[in-house]
């Protein structure tokens, strides 16, 4: 299910192929734990993993913190949901949208679920979508707790979404250099281990099926958390892999392959 990744690095991967697994979402965003800068930015990215069938977005609306949002929900068609608060200093609108998630799920309508929140109130939530057997989409800020990371299939940091984040492919993020990139152990032994699980006899891997497997061990591993849009542009960066295309036929896309450069 998790074809997402493979499109991304796969150049191969015809568009024939893409729609077939296209995917029918249920988009719910928490407001009181999301910015509406994201708005352009997250539809976008959702776009890449299948389509948004249900869009809606959970809050107070008589509260002035969410006047922000109210701007661009009728431009995007974005449903909003009331829910008052019972209590002072309580949230209620977390409930809300848990519950419509589970009438969401029940109602067989759809293969996975996109949850727009920096809370990890929505951790077991993303457990139990999944245990049924969908794919989960979280949103968050990077301070997202662990647990709900976690428990996505992939995780996306809203900071790379913001208005302005992304002109023309490059991310206005600001790049790691390559003298970090070689001390960032974690990232290091994410792609080692990847390629380790895919590699032939010479070591080659395909990048498609490394960004497979480095998502499945860390759901918010993304190229351009450090700053670079692709997976390939990253690895070259760091400077300790090697890359190359290869073709299997004249007028084929080419495929691109990675491995650990060899000691000499």
């Amino acid at each position: 299910m998790l074809w997402w990744r493979e499109r991304e690095n796969n150049p191969g991967m015809t568009i024939l192929e893409s729609d077939r697994k296209a995917e029918r979402l249920a988009v719910l965003i928490d407001a009181d734990n999301a910015q509406p800068t994201i708005v352009e930015g997250l539809l976008a990215e959702i776009a890449k993993y299948g389509t948004a069938s249900v869009k809606r977005i959970y809050g107070d609306w008589t509260t002035p913190s969410l006047k922000g949002w109210k701007e661009v929900l009728l431009e995007h068609s974005i449903q909003p949901m009331q829910q008052f608060g019972y209590t002072k200093g309580k949230n209620s609108t977390d409930s809300a949208m848990i519950i419509d998630a589970m009438d969401l799920l029940y109602s067989s309508n759809f293969d996975g679920f996109c949850i727009v929140s920096s809370d990890s109130d929505f951790t077991r939530l993303a457990s139990r979508i999944r245990e049924a057997g969908l794919t989960v989409y979280g949103f968050g800020e990077k301070k997202t707790p662990i647990p709900f990371v976690s428990a996505c299939d992939k995780f996306i940091r809203t900071e790379v979404l913001r208005a302005g984040a992304e002109e023309s492919g490059d991310t206005s993020i600001k790049q790691v250099p390559t003298s970090k990139l070689k001390q960032d152990t974690k990232l290091i032994n994410l792609l080692r281990g990847a390629i380790d699980a895919s590699s032939d006899e010479d070591g080659w891997a395909q990048l498609g099926t490394v960004g497979s497997n480095v998502a499945k061990q860390s759901p918010d591993f993304d190229a351009r958390n450090y700053g670079y849009s692709k997976l390939k542009t990253l690895v070259n960066a760091m400077q300790l892999f090697e890359v190359k295309e290869q073709s299997f036929g004249a007028g084929q896309p080419k495929s691109i392959y990675i491995r650990e450069k060899r000691k000499k």
